[in-house]
């Protein structure tokens, strides 16, 4: 109990240590915390989740992530981040590779019609972005087929995103594999992984179930687990970290662990600044190298 209490204190220490560096114009954020010479990359990316600049502009956010040292967004449709209209979407695609940022998810997007034409014009925004994972909010049961058939068309895989106890239909990853666990091996999930432990699932547990349909992942940190108000920055939570980190080293994840922080809307790069942190000094104490750019 001791030891796992020191560690945990060693490694916030070192996240804030880290976020005080990483203010400093002399310092970027990846130096505060070195991996050791040779260390491997883990199977899996750290990213970002836009909808945590959500008050932020499209150029805004590319300076918050040049600053973070990131290159790998899940881009969703706020502010104008990733429009679907065609020309604004082109736009932003053009702004991110000349910035050198790679988008490897979208969402979270709506599915709440269960309509071909509607369905279709989102994945055709997918195509367009290039991006493999469509992350989802709010399918119905019956729109999964229609769904199916365009995963199947379009080869895009389709991640059901949890949305905890408030959700209608997918509380916990779980609900998501009693929907799609039969279709088509690219429906599948994003693990939320606060969502996850206010529906009462353990998510170390949900990311074994999931198995090989866990296609993305979005991260925060809880100091109550019955509470989404209790969001604090990534490491000074209760959420297990270096077991959800293992736990997707041992099943050969090789997607993103993505970043959703959701509170401070109008300041959120300190507390982004400190999660990150404290996820790339988790993977350095497993002995692997920062899995950022």
């Amino acid at each position: 109990m001791n030891q796992d209490l020191n560690r945990r204190t060693f490694l916030r220490t070192g996240a804030l240590a880290a976020a005080t560096i990483a203010t400093s114009h002399a310092v970027p954020a990846s130096a505060a915390v070195s991996p050791a010479v040779g260390a491997k990359e883990p199977p899996f990316k750290l990213g970002l989740a836009s909808y945590t600049f959500r008050n932020f502009t499209r150029a805004q956010l590319i300076g918050f992530m040049k600053q973070l040292q990131l290159a790998d967004l899940n881009a969703k449709d706020a502010k104008d981040h990733l429009p679907m209209d065609p020309t604004a979407e082109a736009a932003a695609l053009a702004d991110y590779t000349a910035a050198g940022i790679q988008l490897h998810a979208m969402g979270t997007v709506s599915f709440s019609k269960n309509d071909e034409a509607d369905v279709r014009s989102k994945f055709e925004y997918a195509k367009r972005a290039g991006v493999r994972v469509i992350v989802a909010g709010d399918p119905e049961i019956e729109t999964l087929p229609l769904i199916e058939k365009m995963v199947k068309e379009y080869d895009i895989r389709f991640a059901i995103h949890n949305h905890g106890p408030e959700d209608k239909i997918f509380h916990s990853p779980l609900d998501v594999l009693k929907a799609v666990g039969h279709m088509d091996p690219r429906m599948g999930c994003c693990i939320d992984v606060g969502h996850c432990e206010r529906a009462g699932v353990d998510p170390i547990s949900a990311i074994h179930a999931v198995g090989p349909r866990l296609f993305d992942m979005h991260v925060k940190d809880l100091t109550d687990f019955t509470s989404r108000e209790s969001q604090v920055a990534v490491g000074r939570g209760k959420i297990p970290f270096r077991g959800l980190f293992a736990a997707l080293i041992a099943n050969g994840y090789k997607g993103f662990v993505d970043l959703e922080y959701e509170i401070y809307g109008d300041n959120p790069m300190p507390g982004v600044i400190e999660s990150f942190a404290y996820m790339r000094g988790v993977l350095t104490g497993m002995g692997y190298a920062h899995s950022s750019s």
